[in-house]
């Protein structure tokens, strides 16, 4: 129930945002994006095969950024899998800049796609060029962010955003083991881009999990800083996560340890890691992430992050392709979740895989053995 309101919530208190989900570079090799959509093809051959003839059709795919790693993964695996199943492929990445994005849709549009995945970089700025594929009969996927304020979107492709925030709290939740020690523990909050439909989500699961230790005083945030509005990384950036986490331990923790510190993904998570390692001595705290970013994963091996949330990219690829076909053939659409992600304009029928989280206990299992990573790209 709370999932539905949330949904209903976020269509009409979203502002235009800042550019969503994607912030400081990471290591963003073309050689790990390659393994791992090479291996995404065979893993994933069984869900990608579309139910009919590919030849001639051409799918546009619209990637916001390469500067970080996880979305030159979803391109690549993404590319990986459509070729693989026959279709033509025009895949773009914007940079990040929302007028950049628009341009390519509108190219893929007229150069006469069958079908458009997407990942905005801002939910709310693609009304008109929305409008356009409506008007040429192009069916739209929205990919991994939710596209706001426009009924051209025909379906929602993400991994549970709810269920992310929920396994970060959750995670916390056991480690501080929140139902029995007394505590008070010490915790602070990080969460993502305000313009980015998933950033709540993820917040508002882990907040539902660690809000009632908050209320009875086994949390405290010293900072204060616990409102969505106050605890947003614009563009998830790594660098301004660090800048306000420094200031925060200078400010705070001087004298004090920090217990925990929860962040949404791994970019924010990296500058957090940054700013503890400049400015304070104290215990080290447990540290959330999303992603499992390689540098991240190599933090965690290290000691330095305790967990990162595993949305496998090639199952996410691998559904799409799998829609995509369904949407060419004029079969029956797999979506699992009617109710949740009501965008101002309709409720649009989504698809949602569920993701695990990886420490340092079981990320070989997670990720290596997958085929996600070699052992080498964690050295």
């Amino acid at each position: 129930m709370f999932k539905k309101l949330l949904g209903l919530a976020l269509a009409s208190t979203l502002t235009v945002g800042m550019l969503a989900g994607c912030g400081a570079s990471t290591d963003t090799s073309s050689a790990s994006a390659s393994a791992s959509a090479d291996a995404s093809v065979e893993a994933s051959a069984d869900v990608a095969a579309p139910a009919g003839d590919a030849a001639g059709k051409k799918v546009g795919v619209a990637m916001p950024t390469k500067d970080l790693q996880r979305w030159n993964q979803d391109g690549a695996n993404m590319q990986a899998q459509l070729e693989a199943a026959g279709y033509e492929v025009d895949l773009q990445y914007a940079s990040n800049d929302v007028n950049t994005q628009i341009s390519q849709i509108e190219n893929m549009i007229n150069s006469k796609c069958d079908v458009l995945v997407i990942a905005s970089i801002d939910g709310e700025s693609l009304g008109s060029v929305m409008q356009m594929a409506k008007d040429a009969s192009i069916p739209v996927i929205a990919y991994d962010r939710l596209i706001m304020s426009s009924d051209a979107v025909s379906y929602y492709a993400t991994f549970d955003n709810y269920m992310v925030g929920t396994k970060q709290g959750e995670y916390i939740k056991a480690q501080l083991d929140l139902d029995n020690a007394a505590g008070p523990f010490n915790m602070e909050i990080t969460t993502g881009d305000p313009g980015d439909n998933n950033a709540r989500y993820f917040y508002q699961g882990a907040v539902d999990v660690l809000q009632p230790y908050i209320d009875n005083g086994k949390i405290v945030v010293q900072s204060g800083q616990t409102d969505f509005a106050t605890v947003a990384t614009a563009s998830w950036s790594t660098e301004t996560a660090q800048s306000r986490a420094a200031n925060i331990l200078s400010s705070y923790y001087t004298d004090k340890d920090l217990d925990a510190w929860l962040c949404s993904n791994d970019s924010t998570a990296l500058g957090i890691t940054n700013a503890l390692a400049d400015n304070y001595t104290g215990k080290y705290p447990i540290i959330t992430g999303q992603d499992c970013d390689i540098a991240n994963t190599k933090n965690m091996i290290a000691g330095k992050q305790s967990m990162s949330i595993f949305k496998d990219t090639r199952t996410l690829a691998a559904q799409v392709v799998k829609m995509v076909g369904q949407i060419l053939t004029g079969s029956t659409v797999d979506v699992n979740d009617t109710t949740t992600y009501d965008n101002g304009a309709y409720v649009v029928p989504s698809f949602l895989c569920e993701p695990v989280f990886a420490d340092a206990s079981n990320y070989k299992e997670i990720l290596i053995d997958s085929g996600y990573y070699t052992e080498d790209q964690l050295q």
